[in-house]
């Protein structure tokens, strides 16, 4: 099978360095394709970050079944933690979609009765938050905590880094009486195992877990339903620089 890995930031090294972390967890037979929009931020830590983070996860998905060389993807993750353009993405494909918190959310829950989530800084908290809203995990989440690490930083993590997310991991945990660590960026895909040994609970990589649930949806047969809300795209015609992204592609 074929999966295409979006990282929703502009950094070449960070879309590297989640490819290598999605294909240590991929089957044999599954081809990463990973891919970063040709816009857009270099990190994304904030609303309008996001904005335009969307905005590329749509470029490239539709870049992707849109290439007359290449098969079109047979699943989707999409590598952020806020998992921008999720909605979007469903719509345009019937390929499975899956947003690395969501999955890593539902992985938690399987694992633990609770869970924490660490991630990079304070200020996108409320945006994992929200997330746990929405995906319905109230009660399983008990505390999003952040480590004011800035997302690039992450590319080239030392010691100090890592020490200072495993440090804010154990007070979470403590803290919240939970079981279990979400890891609250991509980013952090490299540093899994480390946490893992370090903490001695389970740490959610929610890049490999969203692979491995990819991978499993695919296999069953299983894609994203074009009944209702997620429906193909009403033809419209779009205007200025998002010209191309117009439906269907003229």
């Amino acid at each position: 099978m074929k999966l295409l890995l979006i990282n929703p930031n502009t950094s070449s090294p960070m879309t590297h360095a989640i490819a290598q972390g999605a294909k240590a967890v991929a089957a044999p037979t599954t081809e990463i394709v990973a891919v970063q929009p040709s816009f857009g931020p270099l990190s994304i830590e904030g609303h309008y970050d996001e904005a335009f983070a969307a905005a590329g996860v749509a470029e490239q998905l539709r870049l992707a079944q849109e290439s007359g060389a290449n098969p079109a993807p047979d699943a989707v993750v999409i590598a952020c933690f806020g998992d921008p353009g999720l909605e979007a993405a469903r719509e345009i494909t019937r390929a499975p979609v899956l947003g690395i918190a969501e999955a890593g959310f539902h992985a938690a829950s399987m694992l633990a009765t609770g869970f924490s989530v660490v991630t990079t800084m304070t200020r996108t908290c409320i945006i994992a938050e929200r997330l746990v809203q929405r995906y319905g995990f109230e009660h399983q989440c008990r505390g999003v905590h952040g480590t004011d690490i800035a997302v690039l930083d992450l590319e080239d993590a030392g010691s100090t880094v890592i020490d200072q997310i495993e440090q804010t991991a154990r007070e979470a945990l403590s803290r919240d009486r939970s079981g279990a660590i979400v890891l609250g960026c991509a980013g952090m895909t490299t540093l899994c195992q480390t946490l893992t040994e370090r903490l001695g609970v389970p740490v959610i990589d929610g890049v490999a877990v969203a692979v491995k649930f990819a991978e499993a949806l695919a296999a069953l047969g299983l894609g994203t339903s074009k009944h209702g809300d997620y429906a193909t795209p009403l033809p419209k015609v779009y205007t200025g620089w998002a010209s191309p992204f117009g439906w269907p592609k003229r």
